[in-house]
């Protein structure tokens, strides 16, 4: 298992706490990045996004990009996925960012391809927000674009939203032949799409039985296109760690306590406008990303369980989310990431 984080742009995770210790500013960001590297945790994921999400549009947040390049250029070995959302984008200039950021962090910057659900802020910042089964046409297309500057020399292309004339890129991106790109998404025209040009697949928070399900789908899919297996698939969820299960408990009913506010502004579009498998309620979308689902909630023995069901279950790759950050996870890293370990060769001895 491969442990990775979301990296708090957004001044924390919880819909319903105002204040969580984790102020949206580069100095924390740097802080967290490089205890993290010496913590163990192998990846961070900064989500993209020109509204804050999760204290509401009026407050401060990080943008994606320029924080990920001064994040590799002060990190040595933990990977840095950046969400990127081609309504938002000129494809030749992103591959040609990528490119750069792959470069500064000498072959660790990886992307994650979003297609896009919050209307609002497309319309409060001029991106190309259409109907859903649309955004993942445009997607295609955008991926078809970075592909062939990432791998050849000169790149034509003619599509129904991109026009490329004898484009050249250099230097090309460090990894060969691109940087992996992550994609998740629930709905059909979602999964046919990411089966055929993710290297990864990842998702939000479930149970080990609901991701066994998803993982086993994705597998399929990808056979039937005759591509090569998915590189990883990972799983968003939010840990609570204590001492003792009451504690943890107490911990969960303090940030469900459901408020209203901005903080839900974008709550409408989100199970709108996603096409999402399950119904998300209130309680659910009040911890970022689905994050309560997977249940990493209690005792370090109790999650290090769970973590190996989902290890079980097909997952690789956790993208976890903590607060206050610095906190939680020097706690998650000292008592369940050894134990996992430690029970793991138990298993197999």
């Amino acid at each position: 298992m491969k442990y990775g984080f979301w990296m708090p742009i957004f001044g924390g995770w919880l819909r319903n706490v105002d204040y969580e210790h984790m102020p949206p500013t580069y100095a924390y960001a740097k802080e967290v990045a490089q205890v993290a590297e010496r913590w163990g945790y192998d990846t961070t994921l900064i989500a993209e996004l020109y509204l804050n999400d999760i204290k509401g549009p009026e407050h401060d947040s990080l943008e994606a990009w320029t924080t990920a390049a001064a994040l590799a250029a002060v990190t040595e070995k933990i990977e840095i996925m950046t969400a990127i959302r081609p309504g938002f984008h000129n494809p030749a200039v992103a591959a040609k960012m990528t490119a750069n950021i792959d470069h500064i962090s000498k072959g660790r910057f990886t992307l994650n391809v979003v297609s896009a659900w919050w209307a609002e802020e497309a319309r409060q910042y001029g991106g190309i927000f259409s109907e859903h089964d649309e955004r993942y046409e445009r997607t295609n297309e955008f991926v078809d674009v970075l592909k062939g500057l990432w791998t050849e020399e000169t790149f034509t292309y003619e599509g129904k939203y991109y026009h490329i004339e004898n484009a050249k890129l250099a230097p090309k991106p460090v990894q060969r032949p691109n940087p992996i790109l992550y994609a998740g998404g629930e709905s059909e025209k979602g999964k046919q799409s990411i089966a055929s040009f993710a290297d990864a697949y990842v998702m939000h928070g479930g149970t080990p039985e609901e991701v066994s399900i998803k993982i086993a789908d994705m597998k399929a899919r990808r056979q039937e296109i005759g591509r090569e297996a998915f590189h990883s698939f990972g799983m968003a969820a939010y840990v609570i760690c204590r001492d003792t299960e009451e504690e943890a408990t107490e911990e969960l009913q303090r940030i469900t306590d459901i408020k209203t506010g901005s903080a839900y502004a974008g709550y409408d579009d989100f199970v709108s406008k996603s096409q999402l498998e399950q119904q998300v309620k209130l309680y659910d979308y009040s911890v970022s990303n689905r994050g309560l689902r997977p249940n990493l909630i209690g005792t370090p023995e109790q999650i290090a369980e769970r973590i190996l069901a989902f290890e079980q279950a097909g997952v690789d790759l956790l993208l976890l989310q903590f607060s206050p950050q610095l906190e939680e996870m020097e706690r998650f890293a000292k008592h369940v990431m050894p134990l996992v370990e430690r029970k793991r060769n138990q298993i197999t001895t």
